[in-house]
């Protein structure tokens, strides 16, 4: 069975997707236009959001009678009525034009062993996405890591006959992170094609359960996405790999706070000549969007970090929406209008300029 065979109506979403007034539009909705037709957006809406999650049908059930990676209640009941119809409501409540889109769990495909087809499926939905409804979709190519043979026959299907806007590639596959020397080849092939790495964070195998009632998402995300940013600078990635433009997750995760460590490292003799000029400019030249980052404490630390224009707009759909997200970067003291409008859409239309 496919996925693209079940790119059609789904059940209706669960309540927990949406605050009130959506939920009630969504759920009274009919099934035929709630995934089916053409959706345009309206004159009004601006935003770009890159972090946005997709759970075709197919995929989601083979997820849920899997056992490959830890149970997830929470996670898995946002996603039970996921379709395209659902993403579009909640995009057209939060003022956003396009979604440039992510399956919702990377570890489940690297675990499978049939990731490559699975992959694939997922990356063929994405495009039926995109052409069933002109301009709203893009995608982010889902790749079979860690399989690297696999995975570059993937990216060139994925940008080349697909026209997708960069790659997937999870801050760690394992005890492998974003910067491993094996996928060496990945980013060979990447800086040939001066591609887009986008990078959502895991929960690595030994920080499950480690704090009972608090889940990984919590903590070890952000965490992680630290790791990966350090495993990418000081294993070199960075600058072997300088035409790689990497968007980072959650406002770059714990790594704005930990800045000064971060700089400390990069002076000791094991990584000083790679950085004549300090690790600055490599964290510099990284994209970070804000998704569950936009209150004040984590907008502060990463606009000292990143400058203005390599900070994009996220929302974690379906676990946050963009109608909430954008309301608090409009509360964001440290944003006027000229600065809100490059962080929700003219920042990512430098990266993603399909979408102008």
């Amino acid at each position: 069975m496919t996925f693209m065979t079940q790119c059609g109506c789904g059940p209706r979403a669960p309540e927990a997707f949406f605050a009130a007034k959506l939920r009630r539009s969504a759920l009274q909705m009919p099934s035929s236009s709630t995934s089916k037709g053409k959706r345009q957006t309206s004159g009004t809406a601006r935003n770009i959001d890159v972090h946005h999650h997709i759970a075709p049908p197919g995929y989601l059930q083979m997820k849920l009678e899997s056992d490959l990676e830890p149970a997830n209640a929470h996670r898995d009941r946002l996603y039970v009525g996921w379709n395209p119809g659902v993403a579009l409501d909640s995009m057209d409540e939060g003022a956003t034009a396009t979604a440039i889109t992510t399956i919702t769990d990377g570890t489940f495909i690297a675990l499978h062993p049939e990731r490559a087809r699975i992959a694939r499926e997922v990356n063929d939905y994405a495009a039926k996405m995109q052409q069933d409804h002109p301009g709203r979709f893009g995608h982010f190519t889902t790749l079979p890591m860690p399989d690297v043979d696999a995975c570059l026959k993937e990216i060139e299907y994925g940008l080349d006959e697909l026209g997708f806007d960069g790659v997937d590639i999870r801050t760690s596959y394992n005890l492998q992170w974003l910067g491993d020397p094996a996928f060496a080849p990945i980013y060979e092939e990447l800086n040939r094609r001066k591609a887009i790495v986008y990078s959502h964070p895991h929960e690595p195998p030994f920080a499950h359960n480690l704090i009972r009632g608090v889940p990984g998402s919590t903590i070890e995300y952000c965490t992680d996405t630290s790791r990966a940013i350090a495993s990418v600078v000081f294993g070199g990635v960075a600058t072997r790999y300088p035409d790689v433009r990497f968007i980072f997750s959650h406002g770059g995760g714990t790594m704005p706070f930990l800045l000064e460590r971060f700089t400390d490292l990069a002076k000791r003799d094991q990584h000083a000549k790679r950085f004549p000029k300090g690790v600055l400019p490599e964290l510099k030249k990284f994209y970070y969007e804000v998704a569950q980052a936009v209150h004040p404490g984590a907008l502060d630390a990463l606009l000292r970090l990143a400058p203005l224009n390599h900070v994009l707009f996220g929302t974690d759909f379906p676990h946050f929406n963009a109608r909430d997200t954008g309301r608090k970067l409009a509360a964001y003291d440290g944003f006027g209008a000229k600065e809100l409008a490059a962080v929700t859409r003219a920042n990512a239309l430098k990266l993603f300029p399909r979408f102008n």
